[in-house]
């Protein structure tokens, strides 16, 4: 399937660019030795926020000053599980903002409802700014693997390790459930997700020619936890 994320990974990476990663629409619905140390080097590597929830400031309505009170937003972004369809448009305004490849709502509700605990959002203030939605099942009856189908943060808040901070924190929700393994495809252009993956221990598995409805290859991405 093509991973939601690559699912261009909306976030793809902590990068102005293009920071969506999803799977194509298709296969939404037909899924079927240094990871562990690496997921745990970046969780101490990568705070998770989860201070006040102040309002964030805007001087001249332009996007957040990049320097040193990066640290300052990130403690001020708090990370929720995903609880009711109430929060089902923030989830999809932000994951249809950058993509390309249109997905309905039934899509949407195939992986949050099947798994809601996979699905977290990245909350400043009462603003959703980011969002992963993954699941888990078992693979040719052998393998329990995670999927990570979306990934997006909002234009504004990028390069503020939230994107890395979802991963994690869905990778450690399927870890807490017994998941050997973690795949998803991203666009082989998306250099940011290609980034903000690797950097976390995944490594390139595959080469999907033109897995995209616009004609673009995918790299299947992988990372094992056992």
């Amino acid at each position: 399937m093509k991973t939601l994320i690559h699912a261009r990974t909306i976030n793809s990476s902590e990068s102005s660019s293009s920071n969506i990663h999803t799977s194509s629409p298709e296969e939404c619905t037909n899924l079927d030795s240094s990871s562990t140390e690496v997921i745990g080097a970046s969780l101490k590597r990568l705070t998770v926020g989860s201070g006040p929830s102040d309002p964030p400031s805007e001087d001249s309505g332009e996007n957040f000053t990049k320097n040193s009170s990066t640290s300052t937003l990130v403690k001020k972004v708090t990370y929720v599980q995903y609880q009711s369809e109430l929060q089902m448009p923030d989830i999809m305004r932000l994951i249809q903002k950058d993509l390309s490849e249109p997905y309905s709502i039934y899509t949407y509700r195939y992986f949050i409802h099947n798994w809601p605990m996979l699905c977290f959002l990245a909350m400043y203030g009462e603003k959703c700014v980011g969002a992963i939605v993954c699941k888990l099942d078992v693979h040719k009856k052998v393998v329990r693997r995670g999927y990570i189908a979306m990934l997006a943060v909002d234009e504004k808040y990028r390069q503020e390790k939230i994107g890395s901070n979802l991963v994690m924190k869905a990778i450690a929700a399927m870890v807490a459930d017994g998941a050997d393994e973690v795949v998803l495809e991203t666009e082989i252009t998306n250099e940011p997700a290609l980034r903000l993956y690797e950097n976390l221990g995944f490594v390139r598995d595959k080469r999907l020619f033109r897995y995209y409805l616009n004609g673009v290859d995918a790299l299947r991405l992988k990372l094992w936890l056992r």
